[in-house]
């Protein structure tokens, strides 16, 4: 019998799970500890690969405390844009850029790093269509 593949929402709340935890600076044994699990679950949750009951959703939200609708889409669904944002957060790598950013506390110093970070990434974008 073909394995079912999770539900899309399922995926989604994952995702969030997985951002928050990093946003709060929690490691996956941490979360799983506080939640009387081994990091291995805590790693089938994040992955979408094992569902998240709502008791235990509750518990999460209550470790992070946040409301537990933050792991649900508003009835405004976010735009791609935005929701590719909300992607970009849940990378290690992206948080700790924008944790770092956020310590710049001379604003002359945050416009030259943005101005500076597009530059890079236009750069990035027009070799990458010299590459093909």
């Amino acid at each position: 019998m073909p394995r079912k593949k999770p539900d899309p929402r399922d995926i989604e709340v994952a995702h969030r799970v997985r951002a928050l935890r990093l946003e709060k600076g929690l490691s996956q044994e941490k979360l799983g500890h506080a939640l009387g699990l081994t990091f291995q679950q805590v790693q089938k949750y994040e992955k979408g690969a094992s569902r998240i009951s709502a008791g235990r959703l509750q518990t999460i939200a209550e470790i992070f405390g946040v409301p537990v609708a933050v792991f649900f889409g508003t009835p405004d669904r976010p735009s791609i844009r935005s929701q590719s944002l909300f992607d970009l957060v849940d990378t290690t790598v992206a948080l700790r850029l924008l944790r770092a950013y956020s310590r710049i506390s001379n604003p002359g110093l945050r416009q030259a790093l943005t101005t500076l970070a597009e530059e890079l990434a236009q750069q990035s974008k027009g070799a990458s269509y010299r590459e093909h």
